[in-house]
Protein backbone atom coordinates (compact mmCIF):
# COMPACT_ATOMS: atom_id res chain seq x y z
CA UNK A 1 0.00 0.00 0.00
CA UNK A 2 1.13 3.29 -0.88
CA UNK A 3 2.35 5.57 2.10
CA UNK A 4 0.45 8.97 2.28
CA UNK A 5 1.86 12.38 0.85
CA UNK A 6 2.20 13.59 4.81
CA UNK A 7 3.63 10.30 6.39
CA UNK A 8 6.31 11.22 3.26
CA UNK A 9 6.51 14.38 4.69
CA UNK A 10 6.97 13.40 8.34
CA UNK A 11 9.45 10.91 7.09
CA UNK A 12 11.45 13.59 5.39
CA UNK A 13 11.74 15.62 8.40
CA UNK A 14 13.34 12.50 10.18
CA UNK A 15 16.67 13.29 8.69
CA UNK A 16 17.49 15.70 10.27
CA UNK A 17 20.08 15.42 13.51
CA UNK A 18 17.67 15.41 16.73
CA UNK A 19 14.31 15.39 15.15
CA UNK A 20 12.10 11.75 15.81
CA UNK A 21 8.89 11.23 14.69
CA UNK A 22 6.87 13.13 16.62
CA UNK A 23 8.90 16.36 16.52
CA UNK A 24 8.99 15.66 12.19
CA UNK A 25 5.01 15.53 12.80
CA UNK A 26 4.64 19.13 15.20
CA UNK A 27 6.47 20.34 11.69
CA UNK A 28 4.99 19.01 9.14
CA UNK A 29 1.63 19.53 10.64
CA UNK A 30 2.49 23.55 11.41
CA UNK A 31 3.53 23.80 8.18
CA UNK A 32 0.77 22.51 6.28
CA UNK A 33 -1.59 24.35 9.33
CA UNK A 34 -0.14 27.77 9.57
CA UNK A 35 2.80 28.09 7.40
CA UNK A 36 2.32 27.19 3.89
CA UNK A 37 3.75 30.18 2.25
CA UNK A 38 6.86 29.72 3.71
CA UNK A 39 7.07 25.83 3.80
CA UNK A 40 7.20 26.51 -0.04
CA UNK A 41 10.08 29.27 0.20
CA UNK A 42 11.47 26.40 2.69
CA UNK A 43 11.16 23.92 -0.10
CA UNK A 44 12.79 26.04 -2.83
CA UNK A 45 15.47 27.39 -1.35
CA UNK A 46 16.33 23.73 -0.14
CA UNK A 47 16.06 22.48 -3.49
CA UNK A 48 18.47 25.28 -5.08
CA UNK A 49 21.02 24.56 -1.98
CA UNK A 50 21.25 20.61 -2.63
CA UNK A 51 21.72 21.59 -6.33
CA UNK A 52 23.54 24.57 -6.04
CA UNK A 53 25.99 24.49 -2.65
CA UNK A 54 28.90 22.57 -3.63
CA UNK A 55 32.92 22.76 -1.72
CA UNK A 56 35.34 25.65 -2.12
CA UNK A 57 38.41 24.22 -4.25
CA UNK A 58 40.73 25.34 -1.58
CA UNK A 59 39.27 25.11 1.52
CA UNK A 60 36.62 22.82 1.38
CA UNK A 61 33.30 24.72 3.14
CA UNK A 62 30.10 24.77 1.41
CA UNK A 63 30.28 27.71 -1.19
CA UNK A 64 28.30 28.55 -4.58
CA UNK A 65 31.48 29.88 -5.77
CA UNK A 66 34.71 27.70 -6.76
CA UNK A 67 37.02 29.39 -4.62
CA UNK A 68 34.64 30.37 -1.35
CA UNK A 69 34.51 33.93 0.20
CA UNK A 70 37.17 33.74 3.12
CA UNK A 71 39.79 31.96 0.55
CA UNK A 72 39.47 35.20 -1.79
CA UNK A 73 39.55 37.66 1.41
CA UNK A 74 43.02 38.99 1.01
CA UNK A 75 42.57 40.71 4.43
CA UNK A 76 43.17 37.25 6.10
CA UNK A 77 46.13 36.22 7.38
CA UNK A 78 47.47 33.30 5.19
CA UNK A 79 50.32 32.39 7.18
CA UNK A 80 47.96 30.64 9.53
CA UNK A 81 46.00 27.76 8.55
CA UNK A 82 43.04 26.25 11.18
CA UNK A 83 42.29 22.12 10.56
CA UNK A 84 38.03 21.51 11.45
CA UNK A 85 36.01 18.58 10.97
CA UNK A 86 33.19 20.73 9.61
CA UNK A 87 31.92 24.09 8.04
CA UNK A 88 29.93 24.56 11.18
CA UNK A 89 33.28 24.75 13.20
CA UNK A 90 34.29 27.79 10.82
CA UNK A 91 31.49 29.22 11.44
CA UNK A 92 31.73 28.50 15.55
CA UNK A 93 35.17 29.72 15.64
CA UNK A 94 34.72 33.26 13.56
CA UNK A 95 31.49 34.03 15.48
CA UNK A 96 33.55 33.58 18.88
CA UNK A 97 36.99 34.02 18.47
CA UNK A 98 39.10 36.97 16.30
CA UNK A 99 40.71 34.40 14.49
CA UNK A 100 41.62 35.83 10.71
CA UNK A 101 43.67 33.19 9.21
CA UNK A 102 42.45 30.75 7.04
CA UNK A 103 40.72 27.11 7.55
CA UNK A 104 40.86 23.78 6.06
CA UNK A 105 37.51 21.66 6.65
CA UNK A 106 38.34 17.80 6.81
CA UNK A 107 34.51 17.15 5.92
CA UNK A 108 34.80 14.23 8.74
CA UNK A 109 37.48 12.54 11.18
CA UNK A 110 39.20 9.62 10.10
CA UNK A 111 37.39 6.50 11.19
CA UNK A 112 38.60 3.11 9.19
CA UNK A 113 35.83 0.83 10.64
CA UNK A 114 32.96 3.57 8.89
CA UNK A 115 35.16 3.47 5.97
CA UNK A 116 36.69 7.10 6.34
CA UNK A 117 40.48 7.40 5.41
CA UNK A 118 42.45 9.93 4.66
CA UNK A 119 40.98 10.39 0.76
CA UNK A 120 37.31 10.87 2.44
CA UNK A 121 39.14 13.53 4.13
CA UNK A 122 40.66 15.62 1.42
CA UNK A 123 44.08 14.77 3.27
CA UNK A 124 46.08 14.85 -0.58
CA UNK A 125 44.68 18.66 -0.78
CA UNK A 126 45.98 19.39 2.59
CA UNK A 127 49.19 18.05 1.48
CA UNK A 128 49.40 20.49 -1.20
CA UNK A 129 48.71 23.17 1.07
CA UNK A 130 51.09 22.32 3.56
CA UNK A 131 53.86 22.44 0.89
CA UNK A 132 53.10 25.84 0.27
CA UNK A 133 54.86 28.63 0.26
CA UNK A 134 54.32 31.28 3.02
CA UNK A 135 52.59 28.83 5.98
CA UNK A 136 54.16 29.58 9.53
CA UNK A 137 51.32 27.85 11.41
CA UNK A 138 49.14 24.81 11.70
CA UNK A 139 46.44 24.76 13.87
CA UNK A 140 44.63 21.88 14.75
CA UNK A 141 41.28 22.18 16.17
CA UNK A 142 39.82 18.51 15.88
CA UNK A 143 36.86 17.58 18.21
CA UNK A 144 38.37 15.62 21.34
CA UNK A 145 37.29 12.08 20.34
CA UNK A 146 39.03 9.10 19.72
CA UNK A 147 38.64 9.88 16.14
CA UNK A 148 39.40 13.86 16.39
CA UNK A 149 42.87 12.92 18.36
CA UNK A 150 43.31 9.96 15.38
CA UNK A 151 42.89 13.17 12.95
CA UNK A 152 44.94 15.34 14.44
CA UNK A 153 47.90 13.10 14.89
CA UNK A 154 48.04 12.10 11.29
CA UNK A 155 47.66 15.62 10.49
CA UNK A 156 50.36 16.26 13.21
CA UNK A 157 52.42 13.81 11.06
CA UNK A 158 51.81 15.16 7.82
CA UNK A 159 53.04 19.10 8.99
CA UNK A 160 56.62 17.91 10.66
CA UNK A 161 56.88 15.99 7.14
CA UNK A 162 57.31 19.64 5.52
CA UNK A 163 58.62 21.17 9.08
CA UNK A 164 55.85 23.09 10.00
CA UNK A 165 54.79 24.05 13.44
CA UNK A 166 51.61 22.91 14.86
CA UNK A 167 49.85 23.67 17.63
CA UNK A 168 46.20 21.95 19.24
CA UNK A 169 43.39 23.68 20.61
CA UNK A 170 43.72 23.27 24.55
CA UNK A 171 42.24 24.50 27.36
CA UNK A 172 38.30 24.75 27.67
CA UNK A 173 37.51 22.26 25.41
CA UNK A 174 36.39 18.76 27.39
CA UNK A 175 37.02 14.99 26.45
CA UNK A 176 34.61 13.89 23.77
CA UNK A 177 33.01 17.48 23.42
CA UNK A 178 32.56 18.90 19.94
CA UNK A 179 33.24 22.64 18.58
CA UNK A 180 29.97 23.12 17.29
CA UNK A 181 28.54 22.85 21.06
CA UNK A 182 30.73 24.67 22.78
CA UNK A 183 30.00 27.85 24.26
CA UNK A 184 32.05 31.32 22.83
CA UNK A 185 33.63 32.14 26.02
CA UNK A 186 34.72 28.57 26.28
CA UNK A 187 35.84 28.17 22.58
CA UNK A 188 37.91 31.69 22.78
CA UNK A 189 40.05 30.60 25.66
CA UNK A 190 40.66 27.28 24.12
CA UNK A 191 41.80 29.28 20.65
CA UNK A 192 44.30 31.65 22.79
CA UNK A 193 45.01 28.75 25.12
CA UNK A 194 46.27 26.68 21.81
CA UNK A 195 49.68 24.46 22.50
CA UNK A 196 52.74 23.81 20.20
CA UNK A 197 52.48 19.84 19.90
Amino acid sequence: MRESLLGELMDRFCVLPGVGPKSAQRMAMHLLQRERSRGLQLAQVMERAMREIGNCERCRTFTELAICNRCQDAERDGSKLCIVESPSDVMAIDRATEFKGLYFVLMGQLSPLDGIGPAELGLDVLQQRLSATGLEELIIATSSTVEGETTAHYITEMARAVQLPVTRLAQGVPMGGELEFLDGGTLQHAFKGRQQV
